[in-house]
């Protein structure tokens, strides 16, 4: 409990006290010895003398002290804090063309680096709508927007190459994205695309699909995996065991990436390109990323002041008046 005028809570004890003395010695100087009473006997029995004395002016004392209290201005103060949580959407577009198993990216391929730095991510993300979309010649959406992150890092998790035809349909996967993103009611919408390769399949073009993107208040980080210059791609040949694909004259194939496409998708939706060449690389920008992307979070604190004073107004006022029925009414009527 608090008090608003807490002096009261030491001046009201010492005024009680106070008079209490002076009735004392007020008292003590009108008081006659041994009462007679008409039959010439001495009215000196102690207890009916105790109650008559003293036990009217208990309550009347204890009525003051709960006016005091009343007057200290006693409350119970309640405080309240309330979050609001705006939270981003992300949708992660993860490639699964036949490219990402490229072993520059160590220790594994692409696609694994890929999923294990994305789980990193997705499990930061606490307070955000997270969804997957995959895509290599087709699109297709793994998980909707959920705020069970354990859910979508499983699925994230199942998928691997070969699970889809193996080529790149960019423009079809940011569609399909957009397409569930738009409908979300937040703040904020993001798409992470993490690709390796050059768009060479789906009806929809990839800067169409960024301006469609970005009408509806999606931004699209855009992710190039893969070290300057490509890398061979790996495949297991049923008879050699592990091979590397070549181009018809003979020469080791390496994987291309489409730079100037990926920052025109970016730029065009208000989001950021960037090229991961490794592991570490990959890290540093989803942690860039989960920087820029912060969840909106507004915190509301009020009181809630409670009076406590009529209880002990209530108090006093029974306990006063008690005193007047016992020292004014019952003890002179007893005693008389």
């Amino acid at each position: 409990m608090v008090f608003e005028h807490p002096a009261w809570l030491v001046l009201g004890p010492l005024i009680v006290l106070l008079l209490s003395i002076w009735r004392y010695f007020s008292r003590l100087s009108l008081k006659v010895p041994f009462p007679i009473h008409q039959d010439g006997a001495a009215n000196h029995h102690p207890t009916i003398q105790w109650l008559k004395d003293e036990w009217p002016s208990v309550l009347l004392m204890a009525g003051l002290i709960s006016f005091f209290i009343a007057l200290a201005g006693p409350y119970t103060l309640i405080a309240n804090n309330e979050q609001s949580v705006q939270g981003v959407g992300i949708m992660v577009i993860m490639d699964l063309s036949s490219t990402m198993e490229a072993e520059d990216f160590l220790p594994g391929n692409r696609l694994s680096v890929s999923k294990r730095v994305l789980t990193t991510f997705i499990s930061k993300r606490t307070q955000d709508l997270v969804g997957l979309v995959v895509f290599g010649t087709d699109a297709f959406l793994v998980s909707p927007l959920t705020l069970d992150h354990k859910r979508v890092i499983q699925q994230l998790q199942d998928v691997s190459v070969g699970s889809i035809e193996g080529m790149t349909a960019i423009g079809t996967a940011l569609v399909k994205g957009a397409n569930h993103l738009r409908k979300a009611n937040l703040h904020s919408k993001v798409m992470i695309l993490v690709t390796d390769g050059e768009n060479n399949a789906g009806d929809i073009d990839p800067t169409t699909a960024a301006q469609l993107a970005a009408a509806v208040g999606i931004k699209v980080y855009t992710i190039g995996l893969g070290k300057v210059g490509g890398a061979p791609m790996p495949f297991i040949h049923p008879v050699l065991g592990k091979r590397y694909v070549r181009n018809p004259d003979g020469s080791l194939y390496l994987t291309k990436l489409d730079e100037g496409l990926l920052q025109r998708i970016a730029s065009t939706t208000g989001g950021m390109y960037f090229r991961a060449t490794d592991t570490e690389s990959l890290y540093r920008i989803t942690d860039y990323i989960d920087m820029l992307e912060k969840t909106k979070i507004t915190t509301k604190h009020w009181e809630d002041r409670r009076s406590k004073r009529w209880p002990y107004i209530m108090g006093g006022l029974v306990l006063t008046l008690s005193y007047g029925l016992v020292h004014y009414i019952l003890f002179r009527r007893w005693v008389a």
